[in-house]
């Protein structure tokens, strides 16, 4: 163990210019100590049964929570798969799994079942950990909990420097993590990337300790873990980037072809969409409507690096539909199941407006108090919903029922009722 290692030991919260604003931790100054290399050096890739069979031995007799962390290749590869799995355990030391090689990891979930995960935005890994058999039960959140101790930067590597004073190798984030073999750089930066997980862990509890939020934290962590996987999103050639330039329907069918083209080519060649077809191309094609491959090809994304057997796919997927019945198009916005946009409130409800109005700076100023970003405090859509549709009456009671029944765990219900009750108030609700 290095000098680094014991010093991380020793500091539940070492600040250098990046505390909360209420820091009643460390005013340490010193500079951050890089952290260049994994206390037991880079370990072996686990990438065969009987070498995952010892890992899972290993993390079931180790102690104390695990630190989990997933690599995957947006941008490079079709889908949100995970292509590196890295963990560390007290007792354990630091595991990295190729889940290609290994992609059934359900014995190593079972095995740490019951066991708190620390995660690094736990959000984002869950989906892609859950492909491979491993989902927690209990878990701990170090970005979600930098938030609600009013961190102003919560990345990894700038939490990991401004709590513990350690500076972590950049640099490989955004890799395609489906090379094979990966390259020992990267290896050790994804063993980094676990290294002081734990220790990130124990301080951020401290704090939030300190702040009186942990118990907070833990709800919103439990909220996590229990939620159900995301349902698939609809219609989501909608999202294609700069879709708010096509306006007729017409158009927006075209968009919807060439998406789902591009999707269907993505998928078979485990190629991000990206990389088959850009969104500006789409949308370019789609407000031109070309007529012939010729028309198709003058176009900015369809140009000489196309041939003409790309080209084909593409102008028969614009033909498509332009060949469709009035009644197949699209129509032009998405079923709204919610209130609609705020800046349409003004004109279709003046006194809805004025209450959210209210409620939002109601919900600002609170959030200030308690340090912390208004949107971990409460998510704006739950307040959007309570001023478009209040409760009858708007009293501490009705409001409470509202916010819990949009999702809102007690912790925010408890502190954002009496400011939601004002607003709704002071609008006349």
């Amino acid at each position: 163990m290095t000098d680094a290692h014991d010093t991380a030991a020793d500091r539940s919260l070492r600040t250098t210019g990046g505390a909360p604003p209420d820091d009643g931790g460390s005013s340490a100054t010193e500079a951050p100590i890089p952290l260049l290399e994994p206390r037991e050096g880079i370990p072996p890739v686990i990438a065969d049964e009987a070498a995952l069979a010892e890992v899972i031995a290993a993390f079931a007799a180790g102690s104390g929570p695990v630190a989990v962390d997933a690599e995957r290749a947006s941008g490079y590869r079709y889908g949100q798969r995970a292509y590196l799995v890295q963990l560390r355990r007290e007792g354990a030391g630091t595991a990295l799994i190729d889940p290609v090689a290994c992609p059934d990891l359900s014995g190593l979930g079972e095995a740490l079942s019951g066991v708190e995960w620390v995660l690094h935005a736990a959000t984002q890994d869950l989906p892609c950990l859950r492909e491979i058999g491993m989902v927690p039960t209990r878990l701990f959140d170090t970005e979600l909990a930098g938030r609600l101790a009013g961190f102003p930067r919560v990345g990894l590597g700038a939490m990991v420097e401004n709590v513990l004073g350690f500076v972590l190798e950049k640099g490989h984030s955004a890799v395609d993590w489906s090379t094979r073999p990966l390259p020992e750089p990267w290896l050790r930066y994804a063993a980094l990337d676990v290294e002081l997980l734990v220790d990130l862990r124990d301080a951020l509890e401290k704090e939030l300790d300190r702040q009186g939020k942990l118990d907070w934290a833990r709800q919103e962590f439990d909220a996590i873990a229990s939620a159900p996987p995301p349902e698939p999103r609809k219609d989501p050639w909608r999202r294609t980037s700069g879709m708010h330039k096509v306006r007729r329907r017409r158009q927006m069918a075209v968009v919807r072809e060439l998406w789902q083209t591009r999707d269907r080519i993505a998928q078979r060649r485990d190629v991000s969409p990206g990389k088959v077809l850009s969104d500006a191309a789409i949308v370019e094609a789609a407000l031109a409507l070309p007529a012939n491959l010729h028309a198709l090809a003058a176009l900015n994304g369809f140009g000489q690096r196309v041939g003409r057997r790309q080209l084909e796919q593409w102008q028969a997927a614009v033909d498509r539909a332009k060949a469709l019945g009035e009644d197949r198009l699209p129509q032009p916005g998405q079923p709204v199941t919610g209130p609609p946009p705020p800046r349409a409130w003004a004109d279709k409800d003046p006194a809805a407006a004025a209450r959210l109005s209210a409620a939002r700076a109601g919900v600002s100023a609170l959030a200030e108090r308690l340090g912390m970003p208004p949107e971990n405090l409460i998510t704006p859509d739950t307040v959007r919903r309570v001023c478009w549709e209040p409760p009858k009456p708007a009293d501490g009671q009705s409001v409470a029922s509202a916010l819990a029944g949009y999702g809102a765990r007690a912790w925010q219900v408890e502190q954002v009722t009496p400011v939601l009750v004002a607003a709704l108030a002071s609008a006349g609700a």
